[in-house]
């Protein structure tokens, strides 16, 4: 038997509130880990940090045979490293 569409709709309005919740679970523990590792004292552009972050997660991403396994540095282009600003390194050696 089909589910009448207020089901549907109630169905959805459940999973919309679940996925928020889990994407807010997922945002603080990222935050966290990202302060405790110094970001939040660097100077960097959003732009340049979200590139960061996407290539950070093309590292650790399943390749074709469902591996998570971090690859070796230089393994491929996702691993490249970034420039730093010259400001956002002295920021986070604590000069001014």
């Amino acid at each position: 038997m089909k589910k009448p569409s207020a089901k549907i709709r109630q169905e959805i309005t459940r999973l919309q509130d679940q996925l928020r919740q889990a994407e807010t679970r997922e945002a603080e523990r990222i935050g966290r880990l990202a302060l405790k590792a110094g970001i939040g004292d660097i100077a960097i552009d959003e732009t340049e940090l979200l590139r960061a972050f996407e290539e950070l997660a093309a590292r650790f991403r399943p390749d074709r045979n469902g591996s998570a396994e971090a690859k070796p540095a230089g393994s491929s282009a996702a691993s490249s490293s970034l420039p730093v600003p010259s400001d956002a390194i002295k920021n986070s050696a604590g000069e001014a």
